[in-house]
Formats: C-alpha cells, sequence, structure tokens
C-alpha cells in the first residue's frame, strides 16, 4: 500500500508539473508578425498560417513539428488564425497534439489589411507557408497544403541557395 501511495504522489507531481509545463498559445497583433518576418536570427523562418478548423492545415503540421525537432537552424513558427475568442480551443488543440514549436495567434480580422505584407501572391487560403532565409535575402511562399519531404526540400534548397 506504501509503494502505491508513493507511486500516486509521484504521478501527480509529475503531471502537474507537465500541465505547467504545457506550451500555450500567444495572442499577437500583426506589428509582432512583421517583426517575427524581419528580425534576422541567423535561422530561416518558416512560418506557417494555419487554423484547428483547418482540415489540410492540421493534416500537415506534424511535417512542421518534424522540421521543428530536426533542424536547429530552423526556426519554425505557427501562425493560428482562429479568432482570439477560440484561444481556449487552440490551446487544447496545442496540448492534444504535443505542440512542440512555437505557436502565436493572430488576432487580425480584417485580413485584406494584411495578407499582402505577407505575401502579395497570397489570396488568403490556408493552409499557406512564408520561408525566409535572412541570411541570403530569400523568400519563399507556398498557398497550399505541403506533403510528406515536400517541406524539408524547400528548407533545404533555401538553405542552399
Amino acid at each position: 500500500m506504501r509503494s502505491f501511495t508513493l507511486i500516486l504522489l509521484l504521478c501527480t507531481t509529475l503531471c502537474g508539473s507537465k500541465a505547467i509545463a504545457q506550451q500555450q498559445a500567444k495572442v499577437i497583433k500583426f506589428d509582432a508578425l512583421e517583426q517575427l518576418m524581419k528580425t534576422n536570427s541567423g535561422q530561416v523562418q518558416v512560418i506557417n498560417f494555419w487554423a484547428t478548423w483547418c482540415a489540410p492545415c492540421i493534416k500537415e503540421l506534424p511535417h512542421f513539428e518534424a522540421l521543428n525537432a530536426a533542424h536547429s537552424e530552423v526556426n519554425v513558427t505557427l501562425i493560428s488564425l482562429d479568432f482570439s475568442n477560440k484561444l481556449d480551443r487552440v490551446n487544447n488543440f496545442i496540448a492534444k497534439k504535443n505542440l512542440q514549436s512555437a505557436v502565436l495567434l493572430l488576432d487580425e480580422i480584417d485580413y485584406n489589411s494584411w495578407i499582402d505584407k505577407v505575401d502579395p501572391s497570397w489570396s488568403g487560403a490556408i493552409p499557406a507557408t512564408l520561408f525566409i532565409n535572412h541570411k541570403t535575402g530569400q523568400r519563399k511562399f507556398v498557398e497550399r497544403e505541403l506533403k510528406e519531404g515536400e517541406l524539408e526540400e524547400l528548407v533545404s534548397n533555401l538553405m542552399i541557395n
């Protein structure tokens, strides 16, 4: 009985600290996203626009998580386009999927005021991904779901050139 109590106490402690450490989305305005796009961190920036209600977005998220885990020279940021009043839904999604990439929720409902600032070719459809190599000044924008291996190839090409 004493062992069971000790295991229960240990589990409760560990589970509690995991809940505290669980990532939460940060709500931002476009100026913060614009700063992220301009900041030269020495890493290749990969900025993915997605939403919890977008099936193709959710389907490709594991590719971004794998890229984030495998490459320290790449900075992956997931920009949620869910409404800010759905922050709990986004945070629950982060926990359920155990997302490790940085997640920001863009609180800007006037999409026409900022979409062209991300990329002039963007129609506003998601998923969409912006790739930036600050060292070379190269940018690439992709407005569609990325298939397995395609994300890695795009990043590799951007790092070589």
